[in-house]
């Protein structure tokens, strides 16, 4: 295996995992994108970051893209000596939208098409490789594949299969100003749950499938959950608030992965729209996203 260029693009999706039921296995890729361009060097490494995360993030081989390519390699056989590398990012940090999954397959992506060899470097093993560094791969798998995916892991592997999707679904994203680390969210869940309620999450995920690609108005019902979103609510008490009033109005809404920004499976009325703005929610309408790729640098 070689390497076959020196400079290259790639383009990662933001993502929402869980879908609501789907703990830690379903997940959605939206049209907001992290874009970083790598260049192999024999010198230092460094990270220029412009967007999201400017001056917040490291600059060095730290910086989980450089370990994410630098794991790429090793993966391969190869060293890796340095890299320059500039990371335009979209994707808003610590609210539950996959930036770190985003940034793990950003490189992983970047090893892949610098080795050349797709027959020996899989998106599969891009996916089992990111699941290593996320320890699930609920968003790595989106960011992969993009749409919707559902996903699991056996025998030290990670797989997804893509879902159809009702060509009428549209997608809201509120995104609010506070942050939530993912440690802090994965903190709050219990060790263990009643056996009704993980009965209750295997019916609605089951369904959240269903109706995501023939039943668009089985949503609401399909996202319901009783296994991560109340008990991390103290944890993020402005969107359980508003979690809470969108759904009791209808809304097929849900927390975007860990938090604390919520998905709506639905494109929301520009009233609702206001009022979610005034409470300080960016309010988004993304599409759904495609799954990470190379571009032309």
């Amino acid at each position: 295996m070689r390497q076959v260029t020196e400079t290259l693009r790639v383009r990662v999706p933001a993502t929402s995992g869980n879908l609501g039921p789907g703990f830690d296995s379903l997940g959605m890729a939206h049209g907001i994108y992290d874009e970083v361009e790598a260049t192999l060097i024999a010198g230092k490494t460094t990270v220029d970051i412009l967007g999201e995360g400017q001056g917040e993030l490291p600059t060095d081989e730290s910086h989980l893209v450089v370990r994410a390519l630098m794991r790429g390699f090793e993966f391969a056989g190869l060293p890796l000596a340095g890299v320059r590398m500039v990371c335009r990012n979209g994707i808003s940090q610590s609210r539950g939208l996959g930036s770190s999954a985003a940034a793990v397959v950003a490189g992983l992506t970047l090893a892949a098409g610098f080795l050349g060899r797709p027959d020996l470097f899989t998106k599969e093993d891009v996916l089992t490789l990111a699941t290593e560094f996320e320890g699930h791969p609920d968003n790595a798998a989106p960011a992969v594949y993009g749409g919707a995916v559902v996903s699991w892991s056996e025998s030290g592997r990670s797989h997804a299969a893509s879902l159809d999707l009702h060509p009428e679904l549209r997608t809201t994203l509120l995104v609010p100003t506070d942050v939530l680390p993912t440690s802090t969210a994965r903190a709050a869940l219990p060790t263990s749950v009643p056996h009704v309620d993980a009965a209750f999450n295997a019916s609605r995920s089951a369904l959240l499938v269903h109706a995501l690609g023939h039943d668009l108005d089985l949503l609401h019902e399909a996202t319901r959950d009783r296994l991560h979103q109340e008990y991390r609510s103290s944890s993020m008490p402005a969107t359980a608030e508003v979690l809470d009033a969108l759904r009791s109005s209808g809304w097929p809404a849900v927390i975007s992965g860990a938090g604390p920004a919520i998905l709506v499976l639905d494109e929301l009325d520009a009233q609702t729209c206001r009022i979610l703005e005034a409470r300080g929610f960016a309010v988004t309408t993304p599409g759904i996203g495609e799954g990470a790729r190379i571009v032309e640098s």
